[in-house]
């Protein structure tokens, strides 16, 4: 490893040999760089989120509405189903973007207590430019990676991925 290959990962770990030389910190390097890059991905997306006045968690919702597909509607239990929060975090996020006008809540034919959460017009024209932007800056944000890095990564994190899921 080229000293410029170094990062502030490594420094850390440089310090843990030093003070702790019998702690095994193999795991340390890989996770302690999926934490800091969740990090920077995370404010890096949330910066395109917010030129559509939308954030990481509005952004989901809408997104899973999209996903869906025409007529663009899911129950609550179904979004919640495709999101990782909790029932009341669901309910939050959608009265906020009810209040901005880009979902509604409609009545549910299959159950008369419950409702549909649907995109509305505004909801699927945000959702569809934010989502555009949102690739553009993922394509960005990858970039410095060769596509046969990208997928080399990509099938080491679904193995990784798959045995938490």
């Amino acid at each position: 490893m080229k000293h410029s290959d170094k990062d502030h990962v490594d420094k850390i770990l440089a310090q843990w040999r030093r003070e702790r030389p019998e702690l095994d910190i193999s795991a340390m390097g890989p996770l302690g760089r999926l934490a800091r890059l969740r990090v920077h991905v995370a404010r890096e997306q949330e910066t395109v989120f917010a030129e559509y006045d939308l954030t990481s968690a509005s952004f989901d919702v809408l997104a899973t509405l999209r996903r869906s597909g025409p007529p663009f509607q899911l129950s609550p239990g179904e979004l919640l189903a495709a999101t990782m929060v909790t029932s009341g975090t669901m309910t939050n996020r959608i009265d906020q973007l009810e209040r901005a006008g880009l979902v509604e809540r409609l009545d549910n034919p299959e159950d008369r207590r419950g409702v549909i959460i649907a995109l509305t017009q505004n909801g699927l024209k945000r959702i569809d430019a934010a989502a555009a932007a949102h690739a553009a800056n993922q394509q960005r944000l990858i970039a410095g990676l060769e596509p046969e890095e990208r997928e080399a990564l990509d099938a080491l994190l679904r193995k990784f991925l798959a045995t938490f899921e």
